[in-house]
C-alpha cells in the first residue's frame, strides 16, 4: 500500500509533496512487515490454547452425558437470527437431530474444533441431521469472517444482545462452558451434551448416531 503524504500550498501557489521523515518511513515499512509476517502465522489464540493456556474462555471439565430417552426434559423451544439475516426458529429442524454449538471467536478451543463440527456436519448432511451454532458474544460480521476463515457452512444464530436461545436452553441443561456442544433427538429434546470442545469426531458422530437409531 502505498505510504500517505501530506500536500501543502507554497508561495508560488503550487502545491508541493512534503516528505515524510526516514524515521516515520523506516516505521512504516515495519509496520507493513509485522502485518505479513502475522498473516503466515499460526492463529495465537488456538496455539495458546494447544499449548496449555486457559486464556480467552470459560473453561470446562470435557464431561460427556448421554441421557436416557425416559430421562429427557421437555423439547427446547427455541430460535433467532442468523449471521445472514436470516430467521431460523427450532419448528424448522422438527423431526431432525439436530446439533448445537455454543461459541463466539475469540474462543480458543471454539477454533481448535471448528474442522471436527463441520467434518461432522459434511458426514451427516442429507441425512435428517442439522446443525446449528449459537453464537453467544459477537455480531454478525465477527461470526461471517470467523465462518469463512474455518471453513463452517453451517449457520449460527446471533446470540448476543437477546441471549434468548441460551436462556432457552439454560431451563434444561446447564450451558456454563465455552464451547458446550448439544445433541437434541428428533423431538428437540436434549439426549447428548458435551461441556467443553469436542476430541476429535468420533464421539460426536456416535452422539448423532445414536439419536438418529432411535424410534421416536
Amino acid at each position: 500500500m502505498p505510504l500517505a503524504s501530506t500536500v501543502r500550498p507554497i508561495r508560488s501557489g503550487r502545491p508541493s509533496r512534503s516528505r515524510l521523515p526516514r524515521r516515520a518511513v523506516g516505521a512504516a515499512l515495519a509496520a507493513v512487515f509485522a502485518i505479513g509476517l502475522s498473516a503466515c502465522a499460526p492463529d495465537p489464540v488456538s496455539e495458546s490454547f494447544l499449548s496449555g493456556e486457559n486464556t480467552g474462555y470459560v473453561a470446562a471439565d470435557g464431561a460427556i452425558v448421554e441421557i436416557p430417552e425416559a430421562d429427557r426434559g421437555e423439547p427446547v423451544d427455541f430460535g433467532g437470527v442468523t449471521e445472514s439475516g436470516d430467521k431460523l426458529d427450532s419448528a424448522d429442524l422438527e423431526g431432525q437431530v439436530t446439533v448445537v454449538n455454543f461459541w463466539y471467536a475469540g474462543c480458543a478451543p471454539c477454533r481448535v474444533e471448528a474442522a471436527d463440527l463441520e467434518s461432522v456436519w459434511k458426514d451427516f448432511e442429507g441425512e435428517g441431521v442439522s446443525f446449528v451454532g449459537i453464537n453467544t458474544r459477537d455480531q454478525a460480521d465477527t461470526a461471517t469472517a470467523f465462518a469463512d476463515e474455518f471453513g463452517i457452512t453451517y449457520p449460527s444464530l446471533i446470540d448476543v444482545d437477546t441471549a434468548q436461545a441460551k436462556l432457552a436452553f439454560a431451563e434444561v441443561t446447564p450451558i456454563a462452558a465455552t464451547p458446550t456442544t448439544l445433541v437434541l433427538d428428533k423431538q428437540g429434546r436434549v439426549a447428548a451434551r458435551i461441556i467443553g470442545p469436542i476430541d476429535g469426531t468420533s464421539i460426536l458422530s456416535t452422539l448423532v448416531k445414536d439419536a438418529l437409531a432411535e424410534s421416536s
